[in-house]
């Protein structure tokens, strides 16, 4: 490993990875991925996850891109970030960016319909329960403010 030389950046599924960690908590970076489905994803990758991820050689980082791509038809189906999507009614696992725009998209669903929490998202409310008499506040105003 000393002769060869590191990659300080890898990158997988449009993200770029730190080359210096070890391959369990480098693809951690990939938003959707934790320890968990990391571990997972390099065993059926046969890499182990305990290298460097700089250290990888190209056809080690290809196993791993297309054990990415392929990795939702081996999870059990709890283990699914989107379970019954609400258009298809599929179990899928979303990654990347495309986190972001499904979350964006249910919120905008959920204002259109005007549904409670919707509503509480739209005025920028609590939306899960909590109490908001003396939590949550906004504003900068500190302490008592008295008024005569």
């Amino acid at each position: 490993m000393a002769d060869e030389e590191i990659r300080h950046l890898v990158r997988i599924m449009n993200t770029d990875l730190q080359g210096k960690q070890k391959v369990l908590y480098a693809l951690t970076g990939i938003k959707g991925i934790g320890r968990r489905t990391a571990r997972l994803i390099a065993e059926s990758a046969e890499v182990d996850p305990s290298e460097t991820i700089g250290y990888l050689s190209d056809e080690g980082i290809a196993r791993l891109n297309e054990a990415i791509e392929t990795f939702e038809n081996h999870l059990p189906v709890w283990m699914l970030n989107r379970q019954k999507d609400l258009l298809t009614g599929e179990n899928k696992h979303i990654l990347g960016q495309d986190i972001d725009l499904t979350i964006r998209e249910d919120l905008n669903d959920l204002k259109k319909i005007r549904a409670y929490r919707g509503i509480r998202h739209e005025r920028g409310l609590k939306v899960r329960g909590q109490r908001t008499k003396s939590a949550g506040r906004g504003g900068s105003t500190i302490g008592v403010s008295k008024t005569r």
